[in-house]
C-alpha cells in the first residue's frame, strides 16, 4: 500500500483563501481591525488590485472585482452559508468586542454527546461569512477506525490509517 495513500496530493495546511471585495481598503481595514490580520509583501508581478493578509497561520488574498456592481449582496446572516471558521480564546469576549465594533451577528450553539459548542457568525464588508467558535471541544472523530482528538491537535494523517482506493479515477485524453 501507498505511503501517502490518505493524502494523495501530499497536502500540508490551508495557505490562504482568496476573496473578491467591492474596496480593499475597506476589507483590509476589516480583517486587520476586527480579525487581526496585518498586511504582506504581494508579488509585484500580479497586474491586477489587491492585497495580501496573514494572520492566525494563513493568508487571505483579497481581490478587487472587476465588477463589484455583480457581486452578491448578502443581508442575512445565515450560518449554513458559504464561511471560514476562527477558533477562539474566550467567546465572552468576541461577542464584547463585536458588539463594541457594532458588528451583527447571529449565535450559534451545536451539542454532540454533552459537549457545547458556542459559534458567532457575522459578514465581512462584502458579504462573505466568518465564523467565530470554541470548537476546539469538540472531538474530531474519523468515521473509519482511529481515535478521537480535538480540533487543535488533528493531524489527519495519524489518525487515519490509509485505506484501499475503492475509486480510481482516469483521464482520457482524445
Amino acid at each position: 500500500m501507498k505511503e501517502n495513500a490518505g493524502n494523495p496530493l501530499h497536502l500540508t495546511s490551508l495557505n490562504h483563501v482568496s476573496l473578491l471585495c467591492r474596496s480593499i481598503e475597506e476589507s483590509m481595514n476589516f480583517y486587520q481591525m476586527v480579525l487581526g490580520f496585518f498586511p504582506i509583501r504581494r508579488p509585484e508581478s500580479l497586474n491586477f488590485e489587491g492585497a495580501w493578509l496573514f494572520g492566525h497561520g494563513i493568508g487571505i488574498h483579497l481581490l478587487r472585482s472587476s465588477e463589484p456592481e455583480k457581486l452578491p449582496k448578502k443581508t442575512e446572516i445565515n450560518p449554513k452559508d458559504n464561511h471560514i471558521s476562527f477558533q477562539c480564546e474566550s467567546m465572552e469576549a468576541v461577542e464584547k468586542k463585536l458588539e463594541e465594533m457594532d458588528i451583527e451577528y447571529v449565535r450559534a450553539i451545536v451539542e454532540e454527546g454533552g459537549i457545547q459548542v458556542d459559534q458567532l457568525f457575522f459578514h465581512d464588508p462584502d458579504g462573505f461569512m466568518i465564523e467565530i467558535c470554541n470548537c476546539d471541544s469538540l472531538p474530531v472523530v474519523p468515521l473509519i477506525g482511529g481515535m478521537a482528538r480535538s480540533c487543535s491537535r488533528v493531524k489527519l494523517h495519524q489518525m487515519v490509517q490509509p485505506q484501499p482506493q475503492t475509486q480510481i479515477h482516469q483521464v482520457v485524453h482524445p
